[in-house]
């Protein structure tokens, strides 16, 4: 039997502790043991970004993680989008612009999104490309895909603005 490593990470805000084989990859580890199943593995090569996580706050292709090198981090998957039932402004954009399509590339689209908006609140079209890039479309809806995010960052802002207000009356 091949050796196996106790793993400690938190996935979605949630401690989490396994045990796994070291080569065992993230995704397979989500997919398998976690049975977060919103993770998708296109080409198990890094090469179509549809199993796109955030890893320690930035974007990573989680079929090319090793288990070993994931003691401690924090993992954020699609299914960590959403909270308290509520759809995440990307969600409801990709929606409601109709950027979805056959959805197999939606998570990793919706994570390397989330990870561009983190970074940068109000993007360009040509940043939103720039920050989408690694990820694949075989339907290729990347124009509706472009602009479910647009529209996510106008959503984002206009929260953060309302919050602020909320805040400054003492709320």
């Amino acid at each position: 039997m091949e050796n196996m490593i106790n793993l400690s990470i938190t996935v979605n805000n949630k401690a989490v502790r396994l045990s796994v084989s070291p080569l065992k990859t993230l995704a397979s580890i989500l997919r398998e043991d976690l049975k977060l199943t919103g993770t998708k593995v296109g080409c198990g090569e890094g090469e179509c970004g549809s199993c796109t996580v955030i890893v320690n706050g930035s974007a990573v292709y989680s079929c090319l993680i090793p288990a070993v090198q994931l003691e401690g981090a924090k993992v954020k998957t699609v299914e960590g989008l959403s909270a308290d039932g509520k759809l995440h402004p990307l969600q409801l954009a990709f929606i409601e612009e109709g950027a979805v399509h056959c959805g197999f590339c939606t998570p990793g689209f919706l994570m390397a999104a989330d990870d561009l908006l983190t970074r940068k609140k109000k993007p360009s079209r040509d940043e939103i490309a720039e920050g989408l890039s690694g990820n694949l479309c075989r339907c290729t809806g990347y124009q509706k895909i472009i602009a479910a995010v647009e529209k996510a960052s106008a959503i984002v802002k206009a929260s953060a603005i309302v919050k602020a207000s909320a805040v400054g009356r003492g709320k």
